[in-house]
């Protein structure tokens, strides 16, 4: 029986299409070790920079784990304080290779325990009560369902969806303003129970975030404090580093004024130098 061969020029090209898909496979695969070790480093110096952060009055480091996805780097595990939980991202936010951080760190629960509808219910009261919100539709994800709480005073201008899961409070919807977006964040934190905070609020129309709207958003939410004396106190920011000066009657006043600063989003640092005086 005659073999039949192909024809010369149909082998050369037979050969140069395996020739190319080997290469292309080889490239590929390069490409993909390339993308594992960009990563590791980019991990390697994100663990480098966390392991300088001074957590706030506790010696020992807690364990955070990262990840990264599509170039965000997800924080993951559990801190002792809202400061440890801004000052941690704050430090890989400058990380060669880090486009964005998506902050899931959890703050410790020290106290007796919250549920979810009890921490989700608190946070409803805030909204409801804060005159910044008063144009806002307010509703809550209760047993899978959407429950509408409060339908906008007048004109609308926004509406916020609060969930909760195990002391995480997540906040959808749209608002007027940086301002009230950063202050919804707040009044979910200073809810009892509260862990974590997953602003997802739209502005609308947008605004360009810059340090002063970040320090107009705190003067907002130093006014809302009945624990703080905001026309006592005077706010400067720059580059995410917030400078509070002026007076408070007690210490306890004084760190509440800090602690508002932390909880701000977008803060990356607070000084404080309120004076003590009557």
């Amino acid at each position: 029986m005659k073999i039949r061969r192909p024809a010369p020029h149909l082998a050369r090209d037979r050969a140069g299409v395996q020739w190319t898909e080997r290469v292309s496979y080889i490239q590929t695969f390069q490409d993909k070790a390339d993308i594992m070790h960009s990563s590791e480093a980019v991990l390697t110096q994100a663990r480098a920079a966390i392991a300088h952060v001074p957590f706030h009055s506790h010696p020992i480091h807690p364990t955070i784990h990262l990840r990264l996805s599509d170039g965000a780097l997800i924080l993951e595990g559990e801190v002792p304080d809202i400061v440890d939980k801004s000052r941690v991202a704050a430090s890989v936010r400058r990380v060669d290779g880090v486009s964005a951080v998506i902050d899931h760190l959890r703050v410790a629960d020290g106290g007796a325990a919250v549920g979810d509808g009890e921490l989700r219910n608190a946070i409803c009261v805030r909204l409801l009560q804060a005159i910044d919100f008063r144009n806002c539709r307010i509703c809550a994800h209760t047993k899978g369902r959407i429950e509408h709480v409060r339908e906008a005073v007048g004109e609308s201008s926004g509406e916020i969806e609060i969930e909760v899961v195990d002391g995480v409070v997540t906040l959808r919807g749209h608002v007027i303003s940086l301002s009230h977006m950063r202050l919804a964040g707040v009044l979910a934190w200073w809810s009892r129970g509260c862990r974590c905070v997953i602003n997802e609020l739209v502005v609308a129309p947008a605004e360009a975030d810059r340090d002063d709207e970040v320090t107009e958003a705190l003067k907002l939410v130093l006014e809302t404090d009945q624990f703080v004396d905001a026309d006592r106190i005077r706010v400067q920011t720059k580059d995410r580093v917030v400078t509070l000066e002026g007076y408070a009657a007690t210490e306890a006043g004084k760190r509440q004024a800090e602690r508002d600063a932390w909880y701000v989003h977008g803060v990356e640092d607070v000084v404080n130098r309120i004076v003590l005086s009557n």
